[in-house]
């Protein structure tokens, strides 16, 4: 490892990109300590703490939300823009023509997403600003008349765009996704608050559940590591070509199809969808009507159901894994390449057959991936139930997200060593 460290820093563009992203996540963490003026930051934590779905979301943002701070969205509206183009790009004939002009098509797409993450952060942050001061009237916000609710919209919409920014500028180093950093940065930085409450609550009676909580992590993250690099090799063999006393072609390759095609972004979209209700029913708590109040009383109630939570949870993402992973692999797409380059799946015909060989294979993958990723979102909520302990409850959907970014991340470290260890022979 040493030696592979200093590899890194005698690269001289390979450190300062990797310098460079420090410096981004530095800024990134100073930036979710600046709170909107007149809030009272110390009533939100505690708000905060004691609400379980906001609590959720507040760890997505690095702590931004209970701060109230400029970039207390995180990159959530960026990632929501992401989903919502790509389904368009399934739906929208001209944007799935776009999407295949090569890089000029897709430097439109993301523009088209950027565009589409303004509106989403305003319309978050008013939501936000709304259902706060639904909870806690002026307590937790102070008072907010039109040229404070204008102003803080437009800083928070800012704070996400900003965020946006400084996510492409880090993927543009090649070291890892600008965005999953800094959720990982985000999710990390939670970790020395989380610890120092443990140790000044601690005594002799939490330390047997302190162990089993760090053997459930270490297990935790062996699997998410396997499970992440899991993958079913399809063998491919491409056809010889024969001219005269010389042989082109003939190669054998296999293609990776990925045990979790589609990474987090179930996870995400699942918290997205399962938060949504709840907050839409805080807003009808003091309607005039009284069957909305009640509606939204029953709602309220039955989201904070561990049962019913954990179960509704589980559903969500299971279903999006196999929902996305649909969205991005294309195995006719797959056959069409294979076809055209002359490679064919061995006893398998090239065309509609590869297309459905691929699809089925694909089908019987995701099944275990789908599983793992659900039981990983509500870890927490089953050790909850089951020790009664509200303190060390292992996250598996932050450890998934961090192991995950982790490993991406050293990938393309060691990509970009390989390539330099080539240009130099």
């Amino acid at each position: 490892m040493w030696q592979k460290l200093e590899q890194i820093w005698k690269t001289p563009d390979l450190r300062n990109n990797i310098l460079f992203i420090l410096g981004a996540l530095v800024v990134f963490r100073l930036a979710a300590h600046l709170p909107i003026p007149g809030v009272d930051t110390s009533a939100l934590r505690n708000f905060f703490s004691s609400n379980q779905l906001l609590g959720l979301l507040n760890l997505f943002s690095g702590g931004g939300l209970e701060n109230f701070s400029v970039v207390m969205l995180g990159v959530g509206p960026y990632i929501t823009s992401s989903i919502i183009i790509q389904l368009l790009t399934m739906i929208v004939p001209r944007l799935e023509e776009i999407s295949k002009d090569g890089e000029a098509g897709q430097r439109r797409i993301n523009q088209y997403t950027r565009w589409l993450t303004v509106p989403l952060a305003a319309l978050q942050a008013y939501s936000f600003i709304m259902l706060l001061r639904g909870q806690g009237g002026t307590r937790l916000l102070g008072e907010f008349d039109t040229m404070k609710l204008v102003t803080s919209l437009v800083t928070i919409t800012a704070g996400t765009i900003f965020l946006m920014w400084l996510g492409e500028l880090m993927s543009e180093r090649k070291v890892g996704n600008g965005v999953s950093l800094l959720i990982f940065a985000g999710i990390v930085a939670g970790l020395p608050q989380h610890l120092q409450q443990f140790i000044a609550t601690f005594d002799s009676s939490q330390l047997f559940p302190a162990i089993g909580f760090l053997a459930v992590a270490l297990v935790t993250v062996v699997g998410v590591v396997v499970v992440t690099e899991a993958q079913r090799n399809v063998p491919v063999n491409y056809a010889r070509m024969v001219r005269g006393p010389r042989t082109f072609g003939g190669a054998n390759t296999f293609l990776p199809l990925r045990l979790l095609q589609a990474g987090v972004i179930p996870i995400i979209f699942a918290i997205s969808v399962i938060l949504f209700p709840p907050m839409i029913a805080q807003f009808f708590i003091k309607s005039a009507t009284v069957w909305l109040v009640r509606a939204a009383e029953f709602t309220i109630t039955l989201f904070q159901n561990q049962i019913f939570y954990g179960l509704a949870y589980f559903v969500l993402v299971f279903g999006f894994t196999y929902f996305y992973t649909a969205v991005i692999f294309k195995p006719d797409q797959i056959a069409e390449n294979l076809q055209k380059h002359g490679g064919f799946v061995p006893g398998i015909r090239p065309g509609k057959s590869t297309t459905d060989y691929l699809n089925d294979t694909m089908n019987k993958i995701i099944l275990p991936g789908a599983l793992f990723l659900g039981l990983i979102a509500v870890l927490p909520l089953t050790l909850r139930a089951i020790t009664g302990s509200q303190l060390l409850v292992i996250g598996g959907t932050s450890l998934l997200i961090v192991v995950s970014v982790v490993i991406e991340t050293v990938r393309q470290i060691n990509a970009q060593l390989v390539m330099r260890d080539y240009d130099e022979l």
